[in-house]
């Protein structure tokens, strides 16, 4: 999971819901002091929410855009039921048009961007767009995610966690994730204890079922970048942005993705599966200078 940097919203931000057909979604909103470059939507990843992107909120409303980042149906704010339909791969890009409907009326037509799953579930709303009309983002950014299923070691740890999730309960798999961290022998950084709460908090707010039906999406999910290439081509810009290591998509197999989808391709120095949490001011600059 993604570890925000810090968890005070910068002036130019407030937390709120935005309505939709489909319900209400938890949003952190961003908004420019001066005159509005654009608007754009963030999606996030698996065991994600809308506070992995909090680090990008100033330096994007410093560059001209109104951003809104959300809570998936499923994650931490937003909820949702206890129905595996509800966050079928597909549901979940309904709940991204959805949201690009209400706030394209508000803001004008958005820059899309998903991190991790919510990259394949943006591509998912893109497709499904695609079949109705012309698309109705401005651009499409592609942030650590990959063509297809993550590489096999992460999906062995997800596939640990689809086994515990019928005969734990949140609370009792976060005590034994911590237990594995600690066993593992591997340096990490001291959290602030805002942030460890946080994350905790975070966590068991997550609707198990949501859990299981992403986790089995993330273990198994097909490669549908030619698809999304043949309905991108010469309408919309993308951009494939990674760290340059990355544990669940190899960053060659992003780059290639790339390539297939003839997109522009950014690799942040010094960061990992999370560059928007991780290096948000070098991340904030890259997507700016796409979007404009």
């Amino acid at each position: 999971m993604s570890t925000p940097p810090f968890l005070t919203l910068p002036a130019c931000a407030r937390a709120a819901r935005v309505a939709t057909p489909r319900g209400e979604f938890a949003v952190l909103r961003a908004e420019p002091a001066g005159a509005v470059r654009g608007s754009a939507l963030l999606v996030p990843g698996f065991t994600g929410s809308k506070e992995d992107f909090i680090g990008l909120l100033e330096p994007l409303a410093a560059a001209g855009y109104r951003v809104t980042a959300v809570d998936q149906r499923g994650q931490y704010e937003t909820g949702g039921p206890d129905e595996a339909a509800a966050y079928e791969v597909a549901a979940l890009g309904a709940d991204v048009r959805a949201l690009t409907g209400v706030l394209t009326a508000e803001d004008g037509p958005l820059h899309l961007l998903g991190h991790s799953f919510g990259g394949q579930v943006v591509r998912e709303a893109v497709l499904a767009a695609a079949a109705d009309g012309p698309l109705p983002w401005r651009s499409l950014t592609l942030v650590s995610t990959g063509p297809g299923a993550i590489d096999p070691t992460e999906a062995a740890r997800t596939k640990l966690l689809l086994d515990a999730l019928p005969v734990m309960t949140l609370e009792e798999i976060w005590q034994v994730m911590r237990q594995m961290d600690e066993s593992s022998g591997e340096p990490r950084a001291a959290l602030a204890p805002e942030v460890a709460e946080f994350l905790h908090r975070r966590w068991v707010a997550n609707v198990p079922q949501a859990l299981a039906v992403t986790g089995g999406h993330l273990v198994s999910a097909p490669d549908r970048v030619d698809e999304l290439a043949a309905v991108v081509a010469g309408v919309l810009p993308v951009l494939v942005l990674s760290g340059v290591r990355d544990y669940a998509w190899p960053v060659p197999e992003q780059s290639r993705m790339a390539e297939r989808l003839g997109a522009r391709r950014v690799v942040v120095a010094d960061a990992g599966h999370s560059p928007n949490a991780e290096q948000p001011a070098a991340t904030a600059e890259a997507l700016a200078a796409f979007w404009a």
